[in-house]
């Protein structure tokens, strides 16, 4: 066994995890803005994710920077066939910076306009995101020896519903993060709109999990037929628990407990995609040991990966614990 290639494959894993939940609440912020009418309270929330937002986005680059490295084959087959969910993506998140550099100088009904922008954004990036996990779920169709994957492989509608139930995922986490953040007549519009997207969620959660049996047999095989069904019942027993949890804290507000169970709700979805995938990294043809670079290549990206990801880890931890607390003020650069 290649312990290098399941080491990279588990840094990129863990980067991605860490740009969805961090991202993630920042695109939730202007998935629900539609849901807040006080343009106050509008700028409270754009305040709240000010100071954070743009390093969030290093976690995105990092993930992309390493599968190009440590699986190059890997990624000259994923991005022809996602070229266009992630190119969508891409200017989506940058539309969404343009706005976070020239919204709180605007005034009037300019301000409404980028508001608008950053809604639409938000709500596509996401959506394109989904898009993105819903064709690895499906699976790809081709051939390793040709290289060859159908350029509409992720356009179906399996993909298209993980698209939709990434949005109520991330307003959830959105919402959630805000009420972190917020106080008084905010914070109280904040948690009517997360017991919304909790229920959404939870709905859109059991479709996905009794529908991907369906769209895939090498998924289904694991699930049932692997010999580690049982051992595999705990991660819908601690989500199910995440639910309720995050539910009795919505109703009791109770202001950290719904955001971090939220994220216990998404570390778990994330596992039981990981482990669904497993050994594959373009399902299902080729697996992680195919697409791994050399030991050498591999071994020269670790060193520079043991400097990197320690010094990334503090400065995103720190960027938090600075900007900690209540936003009571509205923010500019």
């Amino acid at each position: 066994m290649n312990y290098l290639a399941a080491g990279w494959i588990s840094i990129i894993a863990f980067c991605i995890l860490m740009y969805v939940l961090l991202d993630g609440f920042t695109l939730g912020m202007g998935i629900i803005l539609p849901f807040i009418k006080n343009k106050q309270h509008r700028h409270l929330l754009y305040s709240a994710v000010l100071p954070t937002w743009d390093g969030n986005q290093t976690w995105l680059v990092l993930s992309g920077a390493s599968l190009y490295g440590a699986f190059p084959l890997a990624f000259s087959m994923i991005l022809p066939t996602l070229y266009f969910p992630l190119f969508i993506m891409l200017i989506a998140l940058i539309f969404r910076g343009v706005v976070f550099e020239f919204r709180l100088k605007s005034t009037g009904t300019e301000t409404d306009k980028w508001d608008c922008l950053f809604i639409f954004a938000c709500i596509v990036a996401t959506f394109m995101q989904g898009l993105v996990i819903g064709t690895f779920v499906n699976g790809f169709v081709g051939s390793v020896k040709d290289m060859i994957i159908p350029a509409y492989n992720w356009l179906n509608p399996f993909s298209v519903f993980t698209g939709i139930s990434l949005v109520f995922g991330y307003a959830l986490l959105g919402a959630t993060r805000m009420i972190i953040k917020t106080q008084h007549d905010l914070q109280d519009k904040l948690y009517w709109i997360a017991k919304a997207a909790l229920f959404c969620v939870w709905i859109a959660l059991i479709i996905i999990s009794l529908w991907t049996p369906f769209v895939d047999e090498f998924t289904k095989d694991k699930w049932f037929h692997s010999g580690h069904t049982a051992e595999l019942a705990i991660l819908p027993l601690i989500t199910t628990l995440s639910f309720i949890t995050c539910g009795l804290g919505l109703f009791f507000k109770k202001e950290n407990i719904p955001y971090w169970t939220a994220v216990v709700i998404f570390c778990c979805t994330a596992f039981g995609f990981g482990y669904s995938m497993w050994p594959y990294i373009v399902p299902h043809i080729v697996t992680v040991w195919e697409a791994a670079s050399s030991h050498e290549s591999l071994f020269f990206m670790t060193i520079g990966a043991c400097i990197m990801l320690p010094v990334l880890l503090f400065y995103t931890w720190y960027s938090y614990h600075i900007f900690r607390g209540k936003v009571t003020d509205a923010l500019e650069y």
